[in-house]
């Protein structure tokens, strides 16, 4: 009797592992991969709104690269030249076009098929000037 008891007891003990395993394998965050392609949308702010297109993708060796392309007021391109992913969240820079004495700090959290952050103008090394959001969804 005892020994049926200690046999149930290792089958689910085995059993409730399986059971956190996968649990914890669908919690897992995605691999910033995942996130490669083309993402549009709208950005607004400091007194302005218009497009924005983030294209994100992975080299086949080192880390992912980003651009950006942005219409209203002003209108430019630019290439990120920090990405950096922390599970879901985003974290990129890039040297404003008009002024390259200054930089553009995107943040952004990714849900599914869509990604949602701020954005913020500051000189290098100086305090944020102009800020706003910006919404995206896969192209």
């Amino acid at each position: 009797m005892n020994r049926r008891v200690a046999i149930w007891a290792v089958v689910l003990l085995l059993g409730g592992a399986g059971t956190v395993g996968a649990q914890r394998g669908a919690d897992a965050s995605p691999k910033p991969e995942s996130y490669a392609g083309t993402w549009t949308g709208t950005w607004d702010g400091a007194g302005s709104s218009g497009g924005f297109d983030l294209t994100l993708e992975q080299p086949k060796e080192g880390p992912m690269v980003g651009k950006v392309s942005v219409t209203g007021e002003p209108t430019y391109k630019a290439t990120l030249k920090s990405l950096a992913f922390d599970g879901k969240k985003m974290t990129g820079k890039y040297d404003f076009p008009a002024d390259e004495s200054a930089e553009v700090t995107l943040v952004a959290t990714f849900e599914g098929s869509k990604a949602t952050g701020t954005w913020s103008l500051a000189p290098k090394g100086g305090a944020e000037v102009a800020g706003g959001t910006w919404t995206v969804s896969r192209k």
